[in-house]
């Protein structure tokens, strides 16, 4: 019996800080603060949790083709907004916004909005829309 608490103690530990260290803050990531914007074609979508992903073949600015990769929200989050698995595919020309990774040489982003001009779809995360709203108003 001395010893099934202390097991119990550390199991519950091990259990609390598992979730934790699965998802991140996109702040350590990411400069939230800044906002840049790439367009590009799409060369994958990958739709899957935690975060799904937009990989981006874009110039740099230096106009320097490089793959972008725009760290996306979760898929139910998706889900409810209308993205699906198939809402984006290879060879679309899309305009994605989104705070710039930390790393420079990584070519990540944490996507903010992306619009495809082709037939006029987009997406805004509501943070951005209520700041874009702010600006307007």
């Amino acid at each position: 019996m001395k010893r099934t608490l202390p097991c119990l103690l550390f199991a519950g530990a091990i259990a609390a800080v598992i979730p934790v260290s699965a998802h991140h803050s996109f702040a350590s990531f990411y400069f939230e603060e800044q906002s840049i914007t790439i367009t590009g074609e799409v060369v994958e979508f990958e739709y899957r949790n935690p975060h799904a992903w937009v990989h981006v073949m874009a110039p740099d600015g230096t106009g320097a083709m490089q793959r972008y990769g725009a760290e996306w929200g979760a898929t139910n989050r998706l889900a409810r907004s209308g993205v699906s698995k198939d809402t984006l595919k290879p060879g679309d020309r899309v305009i994605v916004t989104g705070s710039p990774g930390r790393v420079a040489g990584e070519y990540k982003m944490h996507l903010k909005g992306i619009e495809r001009p082709a037939d006029g779809w987009s997406w805004t995360n509501a943070r951005e829309r209520e700041r874009r709203r702010g600006r307007r108003g």
